[in-house]
């Protein structure tokens, strides 16, 4: 956590996903709307296996998954489904390399984290893989063997990057809470234990060695300090979800070197005020909080509230490069 306590993230980015199929079309707008922090794009628009679950099914080792009317579900062998979401992967690559060609500083990739993957995935017998701690075990391991793969091709794609991992955690509250429903839809899946879920979380987040790993969230309540304690060096968050109760465990995270992705530009169609509007309530949180003004700009990454995948085309550009004009206004203002 020390080394990821001192990495310098870009000053805004966004969380993944964008509108539309065309993945150069994808990666010029990332790599040209925030620059100093770009991102592998995502486009779930192109139907299964570009979908955030597919898209990282397809990264697992020795597990394949096809679609089924329910879901994603686990299978003997790599079918059409999982051998689609490989040739989209590599052609975001391809698109990313031709984009960052001569790069040099923090670029992101995604993939779903643990938690969300195994509330998600189904077994066999059409239960989701949270089900089963046998079963869940296999899934992280499978899932920290493929990363360690794409984290290293993404490095000899983009040599001069220091590579940024964030997992994608939406359902993690429903699982600690026990919210997940099962397959008849009746009933749900127990919660599971917090140390439990710390545990997978800190196993899965140790595959990036050397690098840091952002855990995004874009529902109620994340739990700040159990993403701390589990190595996170930041979280990503829809600052709109925020509440006062959060500040305690915020201003900790801080304190202990914690960054925040602060997600404050809708992620669909909307109005955007001016730039410096988009940040007031950081600044707010700032001093509620009693901290320094001075760490706003080291501590705070500025994101959409989510990923824009469900906005216009040139709403997602607006949104990128808003991000962008907003976190210069956090650092040249940041009383």
């Amino acid at each position: 956590m020390s080394e990821n306590s001192v990495f310098r993230f870009g000053p805004a980015t966004g969380v993944g996903s964008m509108p539309g199929g065309d993945i150069r079309e994808a990666a010029r707008t990332v790599t040209g709307s925030v620059e100093g922090f770009p991102y592998l794009p995502e486009l779930p628009a192109r139907g299964p296996g570009a979908d955030m679950i597919g898209r990282t099914a397809g990264m697992l080792v020795e597990v394949y998954a096809r679609v089924e009317p329910s879901g994603w579900r686990i299978g003997d062998r790599p079918g059409r489904d999982t051998k689609r979401a490989w040739s989209w992967l590599g052609e975001d690559l391809d698109a990313l390399e031709e984009f960052t060609q001569g790069y040099e500083g923090p670029l992101k990739v995604q993939a779903v984290g643990p938690w969300t993957l195994a509330a998600a995935l189904e077994l066999r017998n059409g239960e989701v893989v949270l089900s089963d701690p046998g079963a869940r075990r296999d899934l992280a391991g499978s899932l920290a063997e493929g990363l360690r793969t794409h984290l290293d091709e993404v490095r000899r794609r983009v040599p001069g990057a220091d590579v940024v991992l964030q997992l994608d955690e939406p359902s993690l509250v429903a699982v600690l809470r026990g919210h997940v429903r099962s397959a008849s839809g009746y009933r749900t899946h127990g919660p599971v234990d917090r140390q439990a879920v710390e545990a997978v979380l800190r196993d899965v987040i140790g595959v990036h060695r050397g690098g840091p790993v952002v855990v995004h969230s874009c529902a109620p309540d994340v739990p700040f300090a159990l993403l701390r304690r589990a190595g996170a060096a930041a979280v990503s968050f829809d600052f709109a979800l925020l509440t006062e109760r959060d500040d305690d465990t915020i201003g900790e995270a801080v304190e202990g070197g914690t960054k925040l992705f602060a997600g404050v530009v809708p992620g669909t169609d909307s109005p955007l005020s001016d730039p410096a509007g988009s940040v007031m309530g950081v600044r707010s949180l700032w001093r509620r909080l009693g901290l320094s003004p001075g760490l706003l700009t080291d501590a705070v990454t500025v994101t959409p509230a989510c990923g824009l995948a469900g906005a216009s085309p040139e709403y997602a550009r607006r949104a990128l490069a808003h991000c962008a004009r907003a976190a210069r206004s956090l650092a040249d203002n940041p009383e």
